[in-house]
This record gives C-alpha cells, structure tokens and sequence, in this order.
C-alpha cells in the first residue's frame, strides 16, 4: 500500500486538563507529572496578577520552580517581542499564560517562537484559544489569527472563573455557538472548492455547540457547575482544531464578521459577543434555523443586536460587507461578498439591527 505523506496530519493536544474547584492549587503536580522544571516566566495582566498570577507564582515557587513575571496589556506583535526578550532574560524553561485571553495567547506565540512548553491559565471562559494551536494577534494595526502551538497543559479553576465578570461567560458561549456556521462554511468549501473536510473534528464541534443550546437555561452567573460546562465545550473546540489542522471547525463567516467589526467599529464588543451575533446572520444566509441561535444568546445573557454590543446599525452593515475580504483564502457562505441591499435585509430579518 502506498502511502501519500502529504496527507498526514500533525496534532498538537494537551497533555493533562484540568477542570475543577481548586486545581490552581494542582499546578505544582502538574509540572513534576509533565517534568516542567527550572525559571518559569509567567505571562499575565495587571487585573489578572492579582486574580491568579501571584498565587501562580507563589505555587511555583513551593514547587522548586523558579518564577518570574511579565505584565502586558496588549496582543501586538511589539507584545510578543516583549515576552520573549524576557524569556531569554530569565533564561526560562517553560512560559504560563494566566489571563481571560490576550495574555494565554502571547504566551502561546512567545513560548512557540522560542521552542518551549507552556501552561493555560484561563481566569475567563471568554473564546476558545484556551486550548487551542491558534492565537490572536494584533499585526501592524489588524487583527489576525496565528498558527501557534497548543499547550501542554491547561489548568481551569472553575472557582476564579465563575468569579469573572458574566459577560466574559456569555462571550464564551457565543465563540461556541459559533461553530454551527463555521462547520456549514467547511462543508461549503469542501462542495464548492475540493476542500478538505474533517468530519471527526466537524462532529466534535458541532457536539460543542449542541451542549451549549441545549443547557442555555442552566447556564447562570456565579454558578460553578456553568463555569465547568463552558470550559469543557472549550476545551473541546480547541481539540477539533487541532484534529483538523485548521481553525476551520470552530471559524468561519461569523468569525470573519468579527474580525472586520474589529477593525471598523470605534468601540468593539468582546470576540466571543460579536461572534455569536454573527452567528444568528450566517445561518440566516445559510437558511438554517437562526431563530434558536438567537434564543439561546438571549437565555444565556449574551448579546443578540447591535444596541446590545453597543455598536451603530451603519457599523453592522459596513462589518457584513468586509467581511468576505478578511480571510479572502478561505470560502464561506459570504463568497465575494454582499451588496448592501443584502446586507441590510440580512441585518434587520434576524433583527441584528432596527
């Protein structure tokens, strides 16, 4: 039998995920279980020093590691230059990113520039990169996605989480429902354009966001047992992008209309909100059942309009009509784009905007 090499697949998965009350606390014994040693940089925010990252460091410190630390604000390219010169400063063996987002994924482009192993610390279940070989990142003034390394290890105290602001929660939530449409987008580009289809990671997403709607009334603030569930569903997109070599699984038209309201909008909502909006316009387009996407966002508390992301109607409009040249390469049901008659049909029928 021969065997094509080019077909095969690398995938890049956590070692050890852990999801609990308390785990922080585990942080020790997962280094010596994943033989993690030596100066630990951890890569963390103002807020999120004090939530987690001292008692990080802290615990590393009675582990036998020593452990350094850099606060940064920002996910830009100077950001990430930034944490690497500091690895290379305290001559780090393994880097932890503790934080809602931005600081898990520097550290994630940091520690894969430099080759070495890092640790998620979500403090927020607010997108998908807690897990995931993907990162966002800010390059020369745009939004972008980055292929990265996953981590070795993600450790998810559902305590600090269901203390976060709910918001961050819903976002989550939105990142998740997503997957619906970007699954369709995949299945799209695999009819139209030959492209690859994973079913294994299509089924595992789509599972996802399934649990996520159907438990949309159980999902409340504070409550740890939502915390858990909301991590879990992440955690799981983050595998079926690593299965399938892409972001394809859990990023498609909803994402790209994200992406381009980033970049328009004067003041942008959370990723995982502008998500899930999104999501209710797609899978109009695609003549899927928006409805119950739009009713799970507003079970959940999560943003179903634009007065809700506290974005303008015009903004909404503009984002639909760039979105299709965000990611010109990958093909969604958007194709060349809309024109603005469409655009604003699509906005005011799934009541996006007035």
């Amino acid at each position: 039998m021969t065997i094509n090499k080019n077909s095969a697949k690398w995938m890049q998965l956590p070692r050890d995920v852990l999801v609990g009350h308390g785990v922080l606390e585990e942080i020790g014994d997962v280094c010596r279980d994943l033989k993690m040693k030596g100066n630990a940089l951890i890569v963390t925010g103002s807020t999120t020093k004090n939530i987690a990252g001292k008692r990080v460091s802290n615990l590393l410190e009675s582990a036998g590691c020593s452990a350094e630390t850099v606060l940064t604000c920002k996910a830009t390219t100077e950001d990430v230059e930034k944490v690497v010169e500091k690895a290379l400063e305290v001559k780090a063996n393994f880097l932890l990113g503790v934080g809602s987002g931005r600081s898990i994924d520097l550290a994630k482009l940091a520690s894969t520039r430099l080759e070495l192993p890092f640790i998620s610390v979500p403090t927020a279940a607010s997108h998908d990169g807690i897990a995931s070989s993907r990162a966002s990142i800010v390059d020369n003034g745009r939004s972008t996605s980055a292929e990265a390394q996953a981590p070795i290890a993600v450790i998810a105290d559902t305590e600090i989480i269901s203390a976060a602001p709910f918001r961050f929660l819903a976002a989550g939530c939105g990142d998740i429902i997503s997957n619906y449409t970007a699954v369709l987008d995949w299945e799209l580009a695999s009819r139209l354009r030959n492209e690859y289809f994973g079913a294994y990671a299509a089924a595992l997403s789509r599972m996802a966001a399934r649990v996520i709607i159907e438990c949309a009334d159980s999902i409340k603030p504070e409550h740890e047992t939502s915390a858990r569930l909301v991590v879990k569903a992440l955690v799981s997109n983050g595998v079926a992008m690593s299965i399938a070599g892409s972001s394809r699984p859990a990023s498609g038209s909803e994402h790209m209309f994200s992406h381009a309201l980033d970049k328009i909008a004067p003041k942008p909502a959370l990723h995982g909100e502008q998500c899930g909006v999104g999501t209710i316009m797609m899978m109009y387009l695609h003549g899927g059942n928006w409805q119950e996407i739009r009713e799970a966002l507003k079970k959940i508390g999560a943003p179903v309009n634009a007065e809700e992301l506290g974005i303008e109607d015009k903004y909404i409009i503009e984002a639909l009509l760039h979105a299709h040249s965000i990611r010109p390469e990958r093909y969604t049901i958007l194709g060349s784009g809309l024109n603005p008659s469409a655009a604003e049909k699509v906005a005011r029928i799934t009541k996006v905007i007035n």
